[in-house]
């Protein structure tokens, strides 16, 4: 069964940090082209950062180059974000994701979320 669940939430305040872990399991995580993906309240889904199996290659939506690094460990099966800099725009449902290929938007599965609030 293929699983991924999302951990380090939480409520921070504008300029602080948080780290997202996602750990996954049910599937050759090592091979896999790795998401995070975020909803916000009333809004749909957003695309946030993408890495390779390997991790020689990531990607990042505008919002949050520069502020945001995606990563992994591969002998963890663990995916990680680093957010920096947090912005109030930030808050939503942060998930972990599969896509279905390093420029997709769309995906196999993800996990059940981790909420991020950043607020004052």
């Amino acid at each position: 069964e293929v699983q991924l669940v999302e951990s380090g939430g939480g409520l921070v305040q504008p300029g602080g940090s948080l780290r997202l872990s996602c750990a996954a399991s049910g599937f050759t995580f090592s091979n896999a082209i790795m998401s995070w993906v975020r909803q916000a309240p009333g809004k749909g889904l957003e695309w946030v950062s993408t890495i390779t199996s390997g991790s020689g290659f990531t990607r990042y939506a505008d919002s949050v180059k520069g502020r945001f690094t995606i990563s992994r460990d591969n002998a963890k099966n663990t995916l990680y974000l680093q957010m920096n800099s947090l912005k109030p725009e930030d808050t939503a449902v942060y998930y972990c994701s599969k896509p279905r290929g390093y420029w997709s938007s769309e995906y196999d599965f993800r996990g059940q979320g981790t909420q991020v609030t950043v607020s004052s």
